[in-house]
């Protein structure tokens, strides 16, 4: 975490977006950008998607040594042994959900325990005064903008209002804790998600979609 850009957008990579046919040419293409990688993970009942397993975690570390970026959307009954399943893929931060908080202490203790950076992940109803009981043991906050787990969707108008919020908090705390924005990035909400506070947007589309993406990574560190 020391290591990220504090000067620009840090620049998270979505490989739910990456041609998964032809991912290792997808990471080859990202990679001179790429400052983490992140991984979503879905069970089919906490979120309406089923994504990804830690097999393809597994590969994608002998693909890369930029840092993998695991969000866990599972169920709390699964949700230890999830984290141990990807910390022993290489995972090297693995976020859960505040909505998990019936086991959050516990899943905070095993993410400590293998070694790995904490984060924590709000769905777009979650108040956000609830993450800040937690800020002591993370290492990243990231407030979603749209619906969990669907693709497509617009921006909810509350978005760069929580991200204030979430902003003034981990402020108060004193700690390094990196604030991402995540769902509904596109080039018209980036800015808007960047001057709400935002130190990284989980880019997929915009970049994998991006016919020029030296060009699009440009824009976006100057932003």
């Amino acid at each position: 975490m020391e290591r990220l850009p504090k000067d620009r957008l840090i620049a998270e990579f979505s490989l739910w977006s990456a041609d998964l046919v032809r991912l290792a040419d997808d990471m080859a293409r990202i990679a001179p950008y790429a400052d983490i990688l992140h991984i979503d993970v879905a069970d089919g009942v906490f979120a309406p998607t089923f994504l990804f397993f830690p097999d393809l975690v597994a590969a994608v570390r002998k693909l890369s040594s930029a840092p993998i970026h695991v969000h866990l959307m599972v169920d709390d009954a699964v949700l230890l042994s999830q984290i141990d399943q990807f910390a022993e893929a290489g995972t090297d931060m693995i976020s859960i959900h505040l909505e998990n908080a019936a086991v959050a202490g516990a899943a905070l203790d095993r993410i400590a325990a293998h070694g790995m950076k904490a984060g924590m992940v709000l769905r777009v109803e979650t108040p956000v005064a609830g993450v800040a009981e937690w800020l002591p043991r993370l290492d990243m906050v990231t407030l979603l903008g749209t619906a969990i787990g669907v693709k497509g969707q617009g921006l909810n108008e509350a978005a760069p209002a929580r991200l204030r919020e979430a902003g003034a908090l981990i402020r108060a705390s004193g700690r390094r804790i990196v604030l991402a924005a995540d769902g509904a990035i596109r080039d018209t909400s980036v800015p808007v998600l960047r001057a709400a506070g935002a130190e990284t947007v989980v880019l997929g589309s915009l970049a994998f979609g991006a016919p020029d993406l030296g060009a699009r990574m440009a824009w976006l560190a100057a932003l």
